[in-house]
């Protein structure tokens, strides 16, 4: 093996087996879950309010789909199935056309209710009644999102609607008994002049018998500390339930590209269920493990899409404190934010030092290097930000591109130089389509041979490249992606903190021409500068 592929790191096999051992092992607690990306069947004028009756048959050409799913997942042996944002209703609704569409959706903390047992409890709750049904009857816990109304009164509440209500984006969890087990409110809203945002942001968690602890949270959320971050960091949640309707962004923000990120980064299970719209450019589902992961993405494709597969139980709670440093790997935080176990036992890949043999070092510390770096730099807009961006030349190569105390190096190999690539750096506050701080090295395969097309959107490229990406961040929660030819996900074979503020991520041996590797940091606390 040459000292390049020495200096990246072992290839990561031993920890992709390592999970996948666990979850065939006989004595380790696991699950079968599902997730269906549906084609969502949309209201052709959402803007036009429509009555009850209309608006319930509109519902039910969704629902009799998921039935169908239902039956097929529990016939494969499904313990759970979550189905998308907005796919029984669609979206691009008025606060006032969607009226037709809402039900209420009781507080399963202060009541217990099973529509499909007691379906004349609570007035106007026909869809709650069809999917309680889909659950008790093929035996199995569905997580479904509705449009759902809370009355409110403005002299108790100066938060409350001016008509009288609260209007809400919600996921809604039964048991396999058809029992309501958990009611979750969107907090991070996106385009949706329909909804209020909850008050009070909500923490929402349900226990299976078969899995113990899950999550709940929505589409945007995964991008914003609440609810996401808080359930997983602080309340230790390590299975997620996530209804989405993902409109795909390339190079940085493909569905599933930012879903394995997650799960990836944070230790986490997440059963993802994106609807499919193509007109919108949505699609991306997936059942993700910090291993290893079942996807789906399709933009030409017309039909929806059942994934099922069985996953190891994460829960600590349920497998026992003393199994869970062996199962993550749990690279987005920093040791000591972890347990107090013995770092060797966590999986958090090797950090030694880094400084190859074959001619190569790090562009910071030669000046020559960095002074051809910095007269090479360009800029051009990726999703909306200007990122400072300096070319690869050659076939191996290091060079290193800064933003502020952002600087991202990179030491790379690959198996031509025909097509155009760039290592790019963003420090700021993204203000399109959401307001959020971030701190991003990535290195990109533009889609032709100028500089502005440096983050255009492409799902292709042949070059294989041999990698190590480091970022210096001021921030604690960096999420590492790669993503190859065709939407192919790859995951690091070694990525986690070194020397205090860097983060590094390597990867060698793809198989698949290199699309996209970002280290994507997100800086929570500077979201409202």
């Amino acid at each position: 093996m040459s000292t390049f592929l020495m200096a990246l790191g072992l290839a990561g096999f031993v920890l992709c087996l390592s999970g996948l051992n666990l979850i065939l092992a006989a004595d380790h607690p696991s699950y079968v879950a599902a997730v269906y990306e549906h084609r969502v069947r949309l209201n052709p004028n959402p803007r036009v309010p429509l009555d009850r009756r209309p608006a319930l048959e509109h519902m039910k050409q969704n629902l009799r789909v998921f039935e169908e799913q239902t039956v097929l997942a529990a016939q494969q042996g499904a313990q759970i199935i979550v189905f998308p944002e907005d796919a029984i209703h669609g979206f691009n609704f008025t606060r006032a056309s969607i009226a037709g569409y809402l039900e209420t959706v009781p507080n399963p903390q202060e009541v217990t209710w099973s529509p499909c047992a007691d379906p004349h409890r609570f007035p106007d709750t026909e869809v709650l009644q069809n999917l309680s049904c889909m659950a008790h009857k093929n035996r199995l816990f569905v997580v479904a999102n509705m449009p759902s109304r809370q009355s409110c009164n403005r002299t108790a509440d100066p938060r409350c609607p001016a008509d009288g209500q609260y209007q809400f984006n919600t996921n809604v969890v039964f048991s396999d008994q058809g029992v309501i087990v958990a009611r979750y409110h969107k907090q991070n809203l996106y385009f949706e002049a329909a909804f209020d945002a909850p008050p009070e942001c909500e923490y929402v968690t349900f226990t299976t018998p078969f899995a113990g602890l899950f999550g709940v949270f929505t589409c945007f959320d995964i991008l914003f500390r609440d609810p996401a971050l808080t359930l997983v960091k602080d309340m230790g949640v390590r299975q997620i339930v996530y209804p989405t309707a993902w409109m795909n962004q390339l190079p940085l923000l493909a569905a599933v590209q930012f879903q394995r990120s997650f799960s990836h980064a944070t230790g986490v299970t997440l059963l993802a269920a994106n609807i499919r719209a193509a007109q919108y450019g949505i699609t991306g589902s997936g059942i993700f493990t910090p291993w290893d992961s079942l996807i789906h993405h399709d933009m030409k494709g017309d039909s929806g899409k059942l994934l099922v597969r069985r996953v190891p139980v994460l829960d600590p709670a349920f497998i026992g404190d003393a199994a869970w440093p062996t199962l993550m790997p749990f690279s987005g935080y920093p040791k000591e934010k972890l347990r107090s176990e013995d770092p060797e036992k966590m999986h958090v890949w090797p950090t030694s030092s880094f400084e190859p043999d074959d001619g190569v070092k790090y562009c910071q510390k030669d000046p020559e290097c960095a002074q051809e770096a910095t007269s090479t730099t360009f800029t051009s807009i990726m999703m909306y930000d200007n990122f400072t961006l300096v070319p690869l030349r050659g076939s191996k190569g290091n060079i290193s591109i800064c933003s502020g105390s952002v600087c991202c190096h990179l030491l790379f190999r690959r198996s031509d130089a025909h097509e155009f690539y760039a290592l790019g750096v963003f420090n700021g506050l993204h203000v399109v389509h959401g307001t959020y701080y971030l701190e991003v090295c990535a290195l990109v395969k533009c889609t032709g041979e100028h500089h502005s097309s440096c983050g255009g959107e492409t799902e292709h490229a042949r070059t294989l490249v041999d990698f190590r990406l480091t970022g210096t961040f001021t921030t604690r929660h960096v999420f590492p992606g790669i993503l190859g030819n065709g939407m192919t996900l790859d995951i690091p074979d070694h990525s986690g903190w070194e020397r205090g503020n860097r983060f590094y991520m390597s990867r060698t041996g793809m198989s698949a021409g290199l699309v996209t590797a970002v280290l994507y940091g997100r800086h929570y606390e500077k979201d409202n500068d």
